[in-house]
């Protein structure tokens, strides 16, 4: 019987190399997006390396009264936003190696927005280009492409199954919550993902900081991005 690997997490906003080690590493991509929207968390955020140290970039979502919205409902609230970010992203890496090479890819996806536009639309095109750019072809699909029930580790067992996964591959936060019982009794084996050891690269404005999003390792070494990412 051949084995395939599936893993699943929240859709998020330019992330860093890890979420994407996760994806290189899987033979499919779910992203969770029937699940509740969180504030001030890596679903509309991220971070980046500025001369002043590392600074947040924040999509704004509209949340007022929509305390239980899901993520796939979610809607960005200010369609300037991409303005801002871009301009802070070529203040900040503008002189970078690699900033020109992918400067007419990255500022495409910020010019490409209309009036209103879903939040888990805007992190899939950024996500899929920046797959593209680190020659990453794993299929992503929606978790509302196979619908499963409410519950943690059932929604994720259910997910797994309606995949045809023999292995769940997790990021290493869900330790706490994953019940391996519950994987085994459904002939699932549940693998974590090690973000430890991970090499530095020249990176701007030091010290080196591994947490921001994966452009900042895009703009320092280019082509050789790749080779920073682990085999999971």
């Amino acid at each position: 019987m051949s084995r395939k690997r599936v893993a699943i997490v929240q859709s998020s906003y330019i992330p860093w190399k890890g979420y994407f080690d996760l994806i290189r590493a899987a033979d499919e991509f779910i992203l969770l997006d029937d699940v509740q929207f969180t504030k001030r968390d890596w679903r509309s955020r991220n971070r980046i390396k500025t001369q002043h140290g590392p600074a947040w970039l924040t999509i704004p979502v509209r949340t007022k009264g929509l305390y239980t919205q899901l993520i796939q409902d979610a809607y960005v609230s200010d369609t300037r936003w991409g303005e801002a970010h871009w301009a802070t992203l070529r203040a900040s890496y503008g002189r970078a190696p690699f900033f020109r090479e992918y400067e007419e890819r990255i500022a495409a996806l910020y010019e490409a927005r209309g009036d209103e536009e879903r939040l888990s639309d805007v992190n899939l095109r950024f996500i899929s280009t920046i797959c593209a750019l680190l020659a990453i072809t794993t299929p992503i699909k929606w978790s509302t492409d196979y619908g499963a029930p409410a519950g943690k580790n059932e929604r994720l067992i259910e997910l797994c199954r309606k995949a045809g996964a023999t292995d769940y591959l997790s990021g290493p936060n869900a330790r706490g919550y994953l019940d391996d019982a519950q994987f085994a009794a459904a002939g699932i084996q549940v693998q974590f993902a090690d973000y430890s050891g991970y090499r530095e690269y020249p990176q701007p404005w030091p010290p080196f900081e591994h947490h921001v999003s994966v452009l900042d390792l895009l703009f320092s070494v280019g082509p050789d991005a790749p080779h920073y990412l682990k085999a999971l």
